[in-house]
């Protein structure tokens, strides 16, 4: 009789937030989704049942932060459970990948008295017992830090690179931040496809209102590209957009990591000035783009399935940050 152990092999499992998403990234993989059952109770409780056995198996639970405020969390509480599940069922490691950071605007003290949420997050997937976790487009990159496990915050900027150069002319572009803290990421892109960029300044009166925007650079017959990280109720983006125009600019054209589209974001779209927003599928957004026209949905299953693949077999995961899979 042998003793000797076979190799642990991957298990992915996903949560209800975004079904679709996880089995095309498993399809990537020539995977199935692992057979989970999410129990809702009459009293909104939740409870998840792993129905087959992961013992010492490299397990990636695919959940990501949407779904509106109620639902968001309800998501947030089913990646917890599935985490701890894994835990006490003896997985080998347990990755969470959340391509939206739940909670991620709340990375600091602005404020007296006011949570810092997105730690107390990070504090509560460590304690379920996650040993890795996936993300992308962190809203601010030293969430990072929140974290005693390793956190590996891969980049849309490769695809977006990749959109603008097949789609969009270069000779007359100009990249535009719609607020001063995407600066960085503006430069990034700009520097990498030789063109300028600009930055508009926001003053808000409170949060989700912007009450006055200040525009640094020249837009004049240019068509402008507004990056940011998500885009919420978009009222940031439609006033940036209007700006643009208002100042030469020839046309607008919004690229997004994270698509949320909250309250009156799609009819604001509609009705706005963007020529079109092309955000990331690590949200679900068939539903959206029936209704609004001018939504394009860029698909990052493979970087994520790539990502998956290369922490699994101990490869170096940083490729996938300045390249498109």
């Amino acid at each position: 009789m042998s003793l000797q152990k076979p190799p642990n092999s991957i298990k992915i499992l996903t949560g209800n937030s975004h079904v679709k998403f996880a089995q095309q990234i498993a399809e990537y993989l020539n995977m199935t989704i692992a057979d989970i059952h999410v129990i809702e109770f009459s009293n909104r409780e939740s409870a998840v049942l792993v129905k087959e056995s992961i013992r010492d198996e490299d397990v990636y639970i695919i959940q990501t932060g949407c779904g509106g405020p109620e639902k968001l969390n309800d998501y947030l509480m089913e990646l917890l459970f599935l985490v701890h599940a894994c835990k006490s069922a003896s997985a080998r490691r347990i990755t969470a990948v959340v391509p939206n950071f739940p909670y991620a605007r709340q990375d600091r003290k602005d404020k007296s008295r006011v949570a810092i949420s997105a730690k107390l997050v990070a504090n509560l997937l460590v304690t379920a017992g996650c040993h890795h976790v996936i993300t992308m487009d962190l809203h601010a990159s030293q969430i990072q830090g929140f974290f005693n496990i390793p956190v590996d915050n891969l980049y849309a900027e490769p695809e977006v690179l990749k959109y603008i150069n097949l789609k969009l002319s270069t000779t007359d572009l100009v990249i535009v931040s719609p607020d001063a803290g995407g600066a960085k990421r503006v430069a990034s892109l700009a520097d990498k496809l030789d063109t300028p960029f600009a930055l508009i300044h926001k003053e808000r009166a409170k949060a989700n209102e912007v009450s006055r925007m200040v525009l640094v650079g020249d837009v004049t017959g240019k068509v402008c590209v507004l990056v940011d990280d998500m885009a919420d109720t978009c009222g940031t983006l439609c006033k940036a957009s209007d700006l643009l125009l208002e100042k030469g600019a020839k046309s607008v054209v919004a690229m997004v990591t994270h698509g949320i589209f909250s309250g009156q974001a799609i009819p604001r779209i509609n009705q706005g000035s963007l020529e079109k927003i092309v955000c990331t599928n690590s949200m679900p957004l068939t539903a959206m783009a029936e209704v609004c026209p001018k939504l394009e949905i860029i698909d990052i299953c493979p970087t994520l399935a790539e990502a998956i693949r290369r922490l699994h077999n101990g490869e170096s995961v940083s490729y996938l940050f300045t390249n498109a899979v």
